[in-house]
């Protein structure tokens, strides 16, 4: 007998089937292919974003008045919140160009205190409108100049008399006379003073773009070219008399000058040096050098050191005109060494607090 095989499935079934694979297979493909590009979208942004709106900014109108008269000078408008008042005084010399910003004094309230030119004009705002005074401070001269100038004079002077110029000394009496060596120290120290000074000026100080008025270096200028021409008229006078005590008497005050030029030499390049550092919440202490021990005493140790050279000085060449400008000096120095003094206590009243301006034992 003969079993009866299963017929197999009719071939238009089996194109069917083949035909349902490949959708399916296609359909799988057109998915896998959306969700590719959707995660190539998601991955950056295709538009350009869009333009931020920025916020708007506030400007200030500063109405300058002058200081006498209360009248208008001028408005300064449209003055950023981050301008300082240099800033505003550069735009009030546009509108006025016959006051240059160096001489042009700003005040908030009439005789009050001048502003720095740092301040920012954002601080000094009560509303939209700023309103300041005007004063013609006069014609200024910077910092460096005002110093070379009155330093270079009395160097230039001393050395005038030193040579004995005919016009100022009598030629034969001159050749004459033989001239003591205190004469020729007394010309190295007080050059050696002046050098010093004008070296510490180019090189030391820090000046921080400031002005002062004309007539402050006239009146500094006739203060030591006056006094210098005084003292150096004396000891390179042809009948000048030596000191009483003779070469003891120079040795000992020639070294104690030396060395108050060099303590004041010292003091000068550390305070530079903690200037420069950005230290400024604690004052100045001492170094390895002997010469900045005077730290521990006093406040103001160049002023001290400086007063100490002319005292010197005077006992050195032991004449009137010197010991007369020492005099003055140690007047001048303690007047500005209290001033100091003053503000030390208010920064740094723990570690100023017990020390003399000064004088190391007055207290």
């Amino acid at each position: 007998m003969h079993r009866r095989q299963k017929p197999s499935a009719p071939e238009p079934k089996r194109d069917l089937a083949a035909r349902g694979g490949a959708l399916s297979m296609s359909h799988n493909d057109t998915r896998s292919f959306f969700n590719f590009s959707q995660l190539v979208l998601s991955a950056g942004h295709l538009k350009t974003p869009p333009v931020l709106k920025h916020s708007k900014i506030t400007y200030f109108e500063v109405e300058i008045l002058d200081m006498q008269s209360k009248k208008q000078i001028c408005i300064v408008d449209k003055v950023p919140p981050s301008s300082t008042l240099l800033d505003v005084k550069h735009k009030f010399h546009k509108a006025c160009p016959q006051w240059y910003p160096s001489r042009v004094g700003l005040q908030l309230e009439r005789n009050g205190p001048y502003l720095k030119d740092s301040i920012n004009i954002q601080s000094l705002a009560v509303s939209s409108i700023i309103t300041l005074y005007f004063t013609d401070l006069g014609q200024q001269v910077g910092w460096t100049t005002f110093f070379l100038t009155e330093y270079t004079g009395p160097l230039l002077i001393y050395l005038l008399f030193y040579i004995r110029l005919s016009t100022i000394y009598d030629q034969v009496e001159s050749t004459k006379n033989f001239r003591h060596p205190v004469v020729h120290l007394a010309c190295f120290c007080h050059c050696s003073h002046y050098i010093r000074r004008l070296l510490e000026t180019l090189f030391v100080h820090k000046f921080s773009g400031g002005h002062t008025p004309l007539r402050n270096m006239i009146k500094g200028c006739a203060f030591y070219w006056g006094f210098t021409s005084w003292i150096a008229y004396y000891i390179n006078h042809p009948q000048y008399t030596p000191p009483s005590f003779g070469h003891r008497q120079v040795f000992f005050a020639a070294l104690a000058f030396l060395m108050c030029e060099a303590g004041n030499h010292f003091i000068n390049v550390a305070l530079a040096h903690h200037t420069h550092s950005g230290n400024k919440a604690c004052f100045p202490s001492p170094t390895y050098n002997p010469f900045t021990w005077l730290f521990l005493l006093v406040s103001c140790p160049n002023y001290t050191y400086e007063v100490g050279s002319w005292i010197s000085f005077t006992v050195m060449t032991q004449t009137l005109p010197a010991g007369i400008f020492a005099f003055l000096m140690v007047i001048q120095m303690s007047l500005w060494a209290q001033k100091k003094h003053k503000l030390y206590l208010k920064r740094f009243y723990p570690e100023v607090g017990r020390k003399a301006a000064m004088i190391p034992i007055i207290f």
